[in-house]
This record gives structure tokens, sequence and C-alpha cells, in this order.
């Protein structure tokens, strides 16, 4: 480590205080001898210069730290000898300026300078020399060092730090400034100087709040003096220069205070956050508009449809919100790609945009879906005439790539104040009587009724009600017979979804009805439906009971995902239970839906692990004879529809004659479902129909009844 030399030349100093003892007291010239002692007394490090008559001397105290030998014994030695290699021709060259400069007045040497310690390093010394008179007109030097090396030391490690922490300030993108309390500037980082054009060696001083533009003064003011007493603080502020855009600031202040509280200083941390401010502009100006069409997003409806709210509540006037969904808007994008599906959205905005008036609000929602708020409307019917001519814009062709574009549209429409009497009721009752228009069919126009709420309001309840059964654990399967018509047998049991709230009866599934049209929910239902029913199973099996196949039914939401028949299977195998004892009930409504490769596969996976495949409500959806072809079905069961109509209606009884005669054609069980007569028994048996199920033989019952008719050795219905 090293630094820079500092000398100091002064006057020489007064003979008396130049001989002064030990003890302070002034005595007259000393003789070399009494100095040489006054020497050896000193706890600094001395060195005495020789005469013609007498060699230099070091006193103990030097010959000790710098651990010289005989010292004393070798005239020749010089202290400038012991001063590190480095500063040694200098600090020579400054002693015999000194010493030799032939005046009558020399002066008084004072430099820092490393000397050799014992240790055998060199270390920082205070050193001074002065000459002394001595008795009989001579005179001679004394030397004095002062070990400074810790000092020194801390003084270079403190420089070190403060150019550290001064270089990481400057190297900020931030303009930051030291304040003092009184507002003037301290210090300020290179940045900072930058931006506001202040040299770095000006030395500072001036009052910050003169660097601020006059308008942002006044934010400045009040934020120095809550800084100044003791409170962090913020503002923002802006700066104009000339032929530049202008650019915003955001200034935190903090005080720096000393143990007793109080502020000693303010740090001053201004950033640039233009570009900042101009992306969050850009930001809320895309987040107001749709990308894709530039017509206004949601949010923008909904806080105009606000305002309009208010003008029509202080006016007495009442105003219509449409909400238009494109119907089968998936299969556009799926055939003729997104490109497509993108072009018809643009046409279509253009084209309701031309249509409405000028103070009526379009907007796209998101996806497929629009909505309209128009005002002045006299009653439901100017509204739905309304939405009737919106419903046809989408019939005028629209081509891509030269290919048309077929579409339709669903709109659902709720009037103010009839309906609601805010933004988000009159949105919620407009999308009530649009999923209630694509519930019956899609394509039309329907106006929000209380019905319709009504309606609404029991699906939400069922959705609720089927959540808190699954999370409650509320879910019974009881178990209907299925039988051999002819014997009266059993042959196997379907297992049925019942629930039973803590105080109340036994509940059937149609009171949870809509939550079979969600998918999770459907799924969490099924799964603990199937865990009750094959804990029953094993339970049975585990008694040694000769236990029958268990029909267990599936939902069509429940195939959406491909993992039906993994997560089947591996439950079956938790349980022990053989797969040749389950069949899956499916309705043939899930083999024509959407995703019907989901559904192949599925039991594709469970048919070859043995389960058994019933295809339930046969003859009631759209199946064809290539749905038998091309899925593992292993059993068609006829629909109770047919079976209580085939009695008195003969087309419907030569119908149940042609499926019983396509199973044995194609190798398929055939059950009948919902006999209740003697008479319908008789049928199904003349038709060629042997097994079948209903309240003729029995009702669904209880897993406890079950035990019992399987512990029966006739096992009667």
């Amino acid at each position: 480590m090293t630094t820079p030399l500092h000398y100091r030349h002064r006057p020489q100093r007064s003979t008396a205080a130049a001989t002064a003892c030990p003890t302070g007291n002034a005595t007259a010239a000393p003789t070399p001898i009494q100095l040489q002692a006054m020497a050896d007394c000193m706890p600094q490090l001395t060195w005495m210069q020789g005469s013609a008559h007498q060699a230099p001397h070091w006193n103990p105290a030097w010959q000790q730290w710098g651990g010289l030998q005989d010292a004393n014994a070798d005239s020749a030695i010089d202290w400038t000898a012991q001063v590190h290699p480095l500063e040694r021709g200098t600090v020579q060259q400054q002693w015999l300026s000194q010493t030799q400069s032939g005046t009558d007045t020399p002066g008084h040497l004072e430099c820092d300078a490393r000397l050799h310690h014992h240790s055998g390093t060199y270390r920082w010394c205070r050193v001074q020399a002065y000459p002394v008179a001595l008795e009989g007109g001579e005179s001679t030097w004394l030397v004095n060092a002062v070990d400074i090396h810790d000092q020194v030391e801390r003084s270079h490690l403190l420089q070190q730090e403060v150019l550290a922490q001064s270089q990481m300030l400057d190297v900020s993108m931030d303009c930051i400034k030291v304040i003092r309390p009184d507002g003037s500037l301290a210090h300020m980082n290179r940045f900072g100087c930058d931006a506001l054009g202040i040299a770095p060696e000006s030395g500072f001083g001036m009052q910050w709040l003169e660097l601020l533009p006059p308008e942002v003064r006044p934010r400045g003011k009040r934020a120095l003096q809550q800084a100044t007493a003791g409170k962090n603080a913020r503002f923002e502020g802006t700066s104009l220069i000339a032929g530049q855009k202008p650019q915003y600031w955001d200034n935190v202040l903090t005080p720096i205070k000393a143990t007793d509280g109080s502020t000693t200083a303010i740090l001053c941390v201004s950033r640039d956050v233009t570009v900042q401010r101009e992306t969050a502009l850009h930001m809320r100006e895309a987040n107001e508009q749709d990308d894709l069409t530039g017509l206004p997003n949601r949010r923008v409806f909904k806080a105009k449809v606000q305002q309009i709210i208010k003008h029509a509540r202080e006016h007495d006037l009442q105003f219509g919100v449409m909400l238009l969904d494109l119907d089968h808007f998936k299969y556009i994008n799926d055939t003729l790609g997104h490109v497509a599906g993108d072009h018809l959205l643009r046409v279509l905005s253009r084209r309701l945009a031309a249509l409405l008036s000028p103070d009526s609000v379009l907007a796209r929602l998101g996806g497929d879906e629009f909505a309209i708020a128009v005002r002045h409307i006299a009653d439901e019917n100017d509204l739905l005439n309304l939405a009737e001519i919106v419903r046809q814009q989408i019939n005028t062709p629209i081509t891509y790539a030269g290919k048309p574009i077929n579409g339709g549209m669903s709109i659902g429409c709720a009037l103010y104040p009839r309906d609601a009497s805010d933004t988000s009721g009159l949105l919620k009752c407009a999308d009530t009587a649009l999923n209630d228009m694509k519930a019956i069919g899609r394509g039309g126009v329907r106006l929000f009724s209380k019905e319709m709420h009504e309606a609404a309001m029991r699906a939400a309840s069922q959705v609720h009600q089927a959540r808190e059964i699954v999370r409650n654990q509320l879910i019974k399967p009881y178990y209907q017979p299925k039988v051999n018509i002819d014997t009266g047998e059993v042959v196997g049991f379907e297992a049925l979804l019942r629930w039973q709230p803590p105080q109340g009866d036994v509940q059937l599934p149609h009171t949870v009805a809509e939550a079979f049209k969600d998918y999770e929910l459907a799924t969490r239902i099924s799964d603990a439906m199937q865990t009750r029913v094959f804990a029953d199973m094993t339970q049975w099996l585990a008694h040694g009971m000769a236990v029958p196949p268990i029909s267990i039914n599936a939902a069509p939401v429940e195939f959406l995902r491909d993992d039906f028949a993994e997560r089947m299977l591996e439950r079956l195998r938790q349980h022990h239970v053989p797969t040749h004892l389950v069949e899956l009930e499916i309705t043939e409504y899930i083999l024509g839906d959407r995703g019907s490769e989901l559904v192949a596969r599925a039991l594709t996976l469970l048919k070859k692990a043995g389960v058994r495949i019933a295809l339930d409500d046969f003859g009631t959806g759209h199946s064809s004879f290539t749905d038998l072809r091309d899925y593992p079905v292993d059993c068609l069961k006829i629909d109770k529809s047919f079976v209580q109509r085939m009695t008195h209606e003969r087309a419907i009884l030569a119908i149940v004659k042609a499926m019983c005669q396509l199973g044995t054609d194609l190798s398929l069980d055939i059950v009948a479902e919902g006999i209740e007569t003697q008479e319908q028994r008789m049928a199904l048996i003349s038709a060629g129909c042997h097994i079948g199920q209903g309240y003729l033989f029995g009702r669904a019952l209880p897993a406890a009844t079950v035990v019992e008719m399987l512990t029966s050795p006739t096992r009667p219905a």
C-alpha cells in the first residue's frame, strides 16, 4: 500500500522550545550528552544527528521498534536509510536540502514515510525533523517519528470505500443527490450532473429546489419538508428541455438520521420513468381496444354502459343490451383456419358498426362474443326488432380466399330498468337469455324473462347442491336388479346414483341434473360413485358371495379428457374387482358428439381389459348401425319409452322386435328397461328379449338389501 508523501516546511522553532527538557521546563542550551539523555527519555522514535565529536544516536524506542542492533556503533548510519526504498530518494533529497541549506534559519521538515520495522515490514510514520541549538553555539538535528500505520490504513480503506461508493453512484442510471437539511446540494452522481448540466468539480452548494422546474417546486418543497422532519417522501416531476420530448421523473427522498434521530442529510433518488409512463399509456390504450377488430373491449363497454345507466336514471329512460354469440365459430376455425375466423370477425364488426346509430356502443368481449348497448328503446319489441336486424348481418355472404364462410348468430337481450338496474345485472340477464337460446336451438333472438332467471337459479342451486354432496360424501349407490324375464332370476344389477342429506330422505339424481353438464363436477361425482360401488363389490366378494355383473353409468362430459379408461381401470385394480364383473353404460348421444375419438379410445381400452360395454337408451338418439360396428358394444338397452308404448302401438312393437333381431344377428345382449306390467313382459319375451329391469321385478335397492338377495339360494327378483 502506498500513498503520496506529504511535506510541510515550517520556520525554525525558538531555542527555548527546541531545548525543552522532558518535564517541559525551559533550560539553557544543552550539551550533546544532555540532549542525548533527553532523547532516550522520549517515547517517540528519536534520532539525533552526529557531529565531529559525537556519533549519530538512536534512542531506545527507535532501536526496539526498528530492530536496530549496535546502531550507535556505526557512525555512518543515517535515519533516512530506514525509509522504504520507494520513498527514500525523495526523503533524502528533502533532508539534504534542509540540513545543508547553509541558511541561518534552517527550516522544519515534516513528512509521512514508511520506516523499517523489526517485523521486517515497513510501517507508515509521521516524521518531524528540526534543528536544536547546543551549548557553545553549535547545533544539531533531532528527528522524531510516530507510528501512524494503522491510521493510514484505516484512512486508505475509507478512501477506497468512498471511491467505490462514488463509482457505484456514478454507474447508476438514476439521478442521485445528497441534500443538506437546509436544502443545499452536497453531492450528486455523474448521471445527475449530466442530466442537470452541472460540472462535478463545481463543489455543488446550490439550492436543490432551484434545480427543479418552477411548476414542480411546490411538490418538491413539500417533499423536502417531510424528509427533513424524518419521513420518507415521494413526488413526480417533469422536465422540459427545448427540442426534446418531456421527461417524467419519480423522486424519492429518504432522510439520513443520526443516532439521536435528527436528520443529518437527505438522499434523493430521481428515476427517469418516461419509458415506463409511455408504455403504461400504450398499455392502457391497448387494454381499452380489441386488437383484432378495433372495437372497445369488455372493460370499456362496462364503463360506457355505466354512463348510460346514469343518464337513463336521471332522465327516466330505458335502453337495451344485447349479447351476440356466433354459432359454431370453432367449426369455422377448425375447417377454414383461424385466419378465416378472424376475417369473419372483422367483417362482421364493420357491418355492425355501420348499422348502429352513433350513440350506440358496440364492443367485442372476447372470442366470438360481441355486446351492444342501444339507447332510446321504446319497448321490448323495439329491442327485439333491432336485434333481429343485427342477427341478419351475418346472413349476407362473407368469403375468404374464394370460399364462403357460413355462420349463424344467437342473441340474448335485456332491458333497463325492467330486467336489471346495474351493468353486471344487465349483462347477466342478457347472458341468461343467450344461454337459453342456445339450449333450445341456435340462430335466434331471446329476451330475458323472469322464468329464465328462475331456471338459472335452479341450475345454480343444483350445481351448489352437487358440490356439497361430493364434499360431504353423501353419495349412496342403489342397485336395480336385472333379471331373466323368463325365470325371474337375478342376473345382474345396475348401480344408480342416489344421495341422502344428514337430515332427510334419499334423493334422486334429477335433483342435481345440472351438475352432469360440468366436466369437473360430473367427474368428481362419477369418481365418488365408482369408489362406493367398487367398495361394495369388494366387501361382497370378500364374504364369498357370487356377485353378478354390475352396470355403472357414465355421463357424456366424462369423456372430454383422455384418461377416463385409465382412471376407471386403476380404481378397479385398487379395489381388487375383476373387470368381467363390471359393465359400463353409455348413452348413444356420446357416440355422435364431437370428441367421439376419445370415446372410442376409452371404450377400446376398457373392452380389452375385460369391461363390458352397454349402449343405453338405444333408439332414442342418432346412432346408426355403423356405430355398432365401429364401437366395442356388448349390449343394447331398449329405452323404456319403447317398452311402455309397444303394447298398444304396433309400429313400436315392430321396432322392438327389430332391435331384438338385430341383437341376435350381431351377437349382442338385449336388455329392456322400464318393465312395469306382465303384458309388457310377455310382449318382450315374444319379441325375443329375455333380460330386463323395471318396477315389475324390483326398484333400486340399498347395498344391505342386495346382500340379502345375493345370499338367497334362488336369488328372486
